[in-house]
């Protein structure tokens, strides 16, 4: 007997067996959110030994001339007409001449092709737009997000039928109709399987014509848009039980278009979420009747509702809230670092407290890597790939660091972003998070269930191999594909083995870095370390715990957290390679990756703290934490010198913040803008002052020790940031009128 056939028959066969009596069934929904989307640096990581060169040579994003004019025409002219106090206090929803001048300019089309009267943006452009608009409104940024997200256009033009296309496109770009989706339903959020809104096939007259079609009733709630609606996508759970479409009696969750003037579609009442004024709310349908070519995709497409949405939701989700959340991390770092150099106490700015600089160090931080990661995902996406991983990933932590930002700013701004008013730039975007946290896959479920548990399962090189043999129908065709599968994936279980120890053991100084790495040399080195350190710990939490992995959320939330930080960290090695290798970024360089190594740190060991198999726990921590190469937290001086780049201007403040919008003058964040610019002019004065033993600038110009123009900068200083430190009052009768 030869070795090939020794090892079939005393290694391959016993363990083929053993596989397809553990491999636990999945569903229906979690087989088609598997499959959704595609594979990328996901796939890398988990290889253990990343490509870099495919990364980094990957082009930057880059405006068109049509996107970049769209930006400065017609976007900025939106921006302009926004009055969010009034929108969110007063009228609770957007101005008509914005509602038309965004169905005008085509807002609710950007993604669709020009062909069909859309726009034709890239994701960039896309992401540009969200990103800009949600600064000045969220209400506006969510009303533009959702027709361009998860919703009838995504869905028709990836599997809508010719004829679809042609009438339906044209009219969403042009904005003539309103869409909306509705998917999550009171018995049914997460868990699609639980959905209970129905439609069944059947035969009815249509102006004396018998028709073939669908009875729908359901029941869905916080449905963007729906109030608004004049044509709602609909997840509902498909039947036939007359055979009208053919043998299958059960088809499954389909998705149709339902114009809303049916006869039996209620809509038009409101939730109000968290505060929010976007059009936001529940849709009913009872009994509505439409005809069987309102599947999307057709009757083909019957049963198949749940991988459309899973595989538009893969590019959506990247795009989206991690745009907004982008947004606001680096709208809170430029406004808490201004605001910080402005506000004064004990006749210093707070911003030299060490206290505050540690929260805006944390600000800087999460602004840089966040847009690092926007802008990484959007050169992924712009290949025409649909990373489903790396959007669950880019929603779940952008959403989180946007918490966090909005929570820092709010402590370092105390009582200016207290009290309500329309010069409190801060209040809204706060009572704004917990909607980011929980739509599109609530973060709790997209951390213990998606990240890692379908990432495994994708982005392994050999798991959906193996997984596909092991469920073959046929064993002996199955066996063979397991065996064949089975030996590569131990020959490179066996050398990542090795790679993750000498990583391990010397702090990742046996690694290499691309060409060019320059002073970033050690930190791709790092990455070598850990990626190979996750391959190996994802390949022993699987083969110890096998399908109850699904049911130890914890621990795959965990590693979920390590695949996440190094997808993240990944990007800002990046973003510093595209945009030059600026010296004075080093510090929002070091500081992004000394966290996230912090953090894959702690993860991995939590990881081994847990798992049962505590033998397997044990050789893994000799391997990949021996206590001389655990990861440190970024130093004081790291902290304190990405928060002096929000305080001074310079080049690194701007690549970090940029500028701050234009727009009418009284807006509170230019307010903010002008009074830092003036207080950073008058600063070398002042201390030329007080070293002559002066306090006062007045004092000082009645003796002759400053210029008139020296104490005109001065006042207008020191009036700027009197405004900006000033809040709202009301008569009582102001905000009886006020939505309050």
């Amino acid at each position: 007997m030869n070795w090939r056939a020794w090892r079939r028959r005393w290694l391959t066969e016993p363990l083929y067996r053993m596989g397809r009596k553990a491999m636990p069934s999945l569903s229906a929904t979690e087989q088609e959110a598997i499959n959704a989307g595609d594979v990328w640096w996901d796939a890398q990581l988990f290889s253990g030994k990343p490509d870099w060169d495919a990364l980094l040579d990957l082009p930057p994003v880059t405006l068109t001339a049509d996107e970049q004019a769209f930006i400065d025409g017609p976007l900025a002219q939106l921006c302009s007409m926004l009055n969010d106090w009034q929108i969110n206090w007063k009228d609770a929803d957007l101005p008509p001449d914005v509602w038309a001048f965004m169905k005008q300019q085509g807002f609710f089309g950007m993604i669709i092709p020009k062909e069909y009267d859309g726009l034709g943006f890239s994701p960039f452009a896309h992401s540009e737009v969200v990103r800009q608009l949600s600064v000045r409104s969220v209400t506006a940024g969510v009303t533009v997000m959702v027709p361009n997200s998860l919703g009838p256009g995504e869905l028709l033009m990836q599997f809508g039928t010719p004829e679809q296309r042609s009438y339906w496109l044209p009219r969403l770009a042009r904005g003539e109709e309103i869409p909306c989706f509705g998917l999550t339903s009171p018995e049914a959020g997460s868990d699609a399987a639980s959905m209970t809104d129905t439609g069944v096939v059947c035969m009815q007259d249509v102006e004396g014509e018998p028709t073939l079609g669908i009875r729908l009733n359901w029941r869905k709630r916080y449905i963007t848009l729906s109030p608004v609606a004049t044509v709602l996508g609909l997840a509902f759970k498909l039947s036939d039980p007359d055979g009208l479409l053919g043998d299958e009696k059960e088809p499954g969750i389909s998705v149709a278009l339902v114009p809303t003037h049916l006869p039996g579609v209620v809509t038009g009442r409101r939730h109000l979420p968290a505060g929010q004024a976007f059009l936001n709310g529940p849709t009913e349908g009872h009994d509505v009747f439409v005809p069987i070519d309102a599947l999307i995709g057709g009757p083909e497409k019957a049963g198949q509702g749940w991988k459309m949405l899973m595989s538009a939701l893969a590019a959506g989700r990247g795009i989206s809230l991690p745009s907004l959340s982008a947004a606001a991390c680096v709208f809170t770092a430029h406004v808490s670092g201004a605001y910080a150099r402005v506000r004064s106490q004990f006749g210093i700015p707070v911003g030299r407290f060490e206290g505050i600089k540690e929260r805006l160090g944390q600000l800087a931080a999460n602004a840089y890597v966040v847009e690092a990661a926007r802008r990484c995902t959007m050169a992924g996406l712009q290949t025409g790939l649909k990373p489903a991983v790396v959007s669950a990933i880019m929603k779940l932590h952008a959403t989180e660091r946007m918490r966090q930002s909005v929570n820092d700013a709010m402590d370092i701004h105390a009582g200016k972003a207290v009290i309500d008013g329309p010069s409190n730039y801060l209040s809204n975007l706060y009572r704004a998070v917990p909607v980011a946290i929980t739509v599109e896959g609530a973060n709790i479920l997209t951390r213990n269930l998606i990240v890692f548990g379908q990432g495994a399962v994708r982005a392994h090189p050999y798991l959906m191999r193996e997984i596909l043999a092991l469920n073959n129908p046929d064993e002996a065709a199955g066996e063979d594909d397991f065996d064949a599968v089975l030996w590569q994936h131990l020959g490179h279980s066996f050398k990542n083995t090795l790679r993750a120890t000498g990583m391990g053991w010397t702090a990742g100084r046996l690694g290499s870095a691309p060409k060019g790495a320059g002073v970033a040399a050690p930190l791709y080195r790092a990455m070598g370390r850990w990626t190979s350190a996750f391959a190996l710990v994802s390949e022993m939490a699987l083969v110890t715990l096998g399908g109850a992995l699904k049911r130890k959320e914890m621990i795959s939330a965990r590693l979920g957290d390590v695949l996440s930080e190094l997808y993240l960290l990944s990007a800002v090695l990046k973003r510093w390679r595209d945009e030059g290798c600026h010296e004075a970024d080093l510090p929002l360089v070091h500081i992004c990756m000394q966290q996230g190594f912090l953090t894959i740190d702690r993860r991995m060991d939590e990881v081994l703290s847990n798992l049962p198999s505590r033998p397997v726990a044990w050789l893994l921590r000799v391997l990949v934490l021996p206590p001389w190469s655990r990861a440190k937290a970024p130093s004081d001086r790291t902290t304190m010198a990405c928060a002096d780049i929000l305080l001074e201007p310079s080049t690194a403040r701007d690549r970090l913040v940029g500028a701050v919008w234009d727009g009418h003058d009284s807006s509170s964040v230019e307010q903010l803008e002008r009074a830092f610019q003036l207080v950073v002019d008058a600063q070398p004065v002042l201390d030329r002052i007080r070293q002559g033993g002066l306090h006062d600038w007045r004092v000082a110009h009645e003796r002759g020790a400053i210029s008139d123009a020296q104490a005109s900068m001065l006042k207008a200083a020191e009036e700027a940031v009197a405004t900006v430190i000033e809040v709202d009052d009301f008569a009582f009768d102001e905000l009886a009128r006020a939505n309050v």
